[in-house]
């Protein structure tokens, strides 16, 4: 368990920032881990929340890429966090988690489930070995999409989105089903990594064993 400050937040949507914090010397993750993150305050240091890294592991700092839920009545962490600013601290525990890149393949997420593929696909980028990999994220509105823009330069990575709650955007209105995936997708025999809710996770996985994915290429996380 290690205090670590707060050095810089930017807003990235309507309610996701991006917290850029110190890396204490030696700390070490691989690319899709996460670590359980508390407030550094009294009646907060034990209620625990996982985020995942979505810094590359060199980086000179750590970040994560946090939404925030608000009308909790101030009991939510993210709702408080929401408050915080440059110079206060979190608690960070040591990295856990079973996404991990197994190979080329497909990553489906749900909202904010996009944020432990972050790290992944930006360390793919750097080594040059996008070709080959698809993302397929479904939000509510345009508005709620995780980097949109630096996910579509991405050269080598197909993006495609979903909205289901946004009459007005261009993209996509569909749920990500067994219809969806078979329009989309022509190739079940490749990796799959699953993040989002649990009832989606749990559908997606029956989905794609249905269309003829190996469960051991199925990875979420368990």
């Amino acid at each position: 368990m290690t205090s670590v400050k707060i050095l810089d937040i930017a807003d990235l949507t309507h309610n996701v920032r991006r917290y850029t914090l110190e890396k204490p010397a030696g700390f070490t993750f691989a690319p899709g881990q996460a670590t359980d993150v508390s407030l550094d305050e009294d009646r907060w240091r034990d209620n625990q929340h996982p985020f995942t890294f979505t810094a590359l592991p060199d980086a000179p700092t750590l970040e994560f890429t946090i939404k925030s839920y608000f009308a909790t009545g101030g009991d939510g962490l993210t709702e408080r966090l929401y408050g915080y600013k440059p110079g206060q601290s979190l608690i960070i525990r040591e990295p856990w988690g079973t996404i991990t890149y197994k190979g080329p393949g497909v990553f489906i997420a749900g909202g904010a489930g996009v944020t432990p593929f972050i790290a992944i696909l930006r360390d793919l980028h750097h080594q040059r070995k996008m070709d080959g990999h698809t993302l397929i994220v479904s939000n509510r509105t345009e508005a709620d999409i995780i980097l949109r823009e630096e996910l579509e330069a991405f050269r080598g990575l197909e993006t495609i989105w979903t909205v289901t709650d946004d009459a007005a955007s261009s993209l996509l209105h569909e749920r990500i089903d067994e219809a969806f995936l078979k329009a989309h997708l022509k190739d079940f025999a490749r990796n799959f990594y699953l993040c989002g809710p649990d009832d989606m996770v749990k559908q997606l996985r029956g989905t794609l064993k249905e269309l003829g994915a190996s469960v051991e290429n199925v990875t979420w996380e368990k």
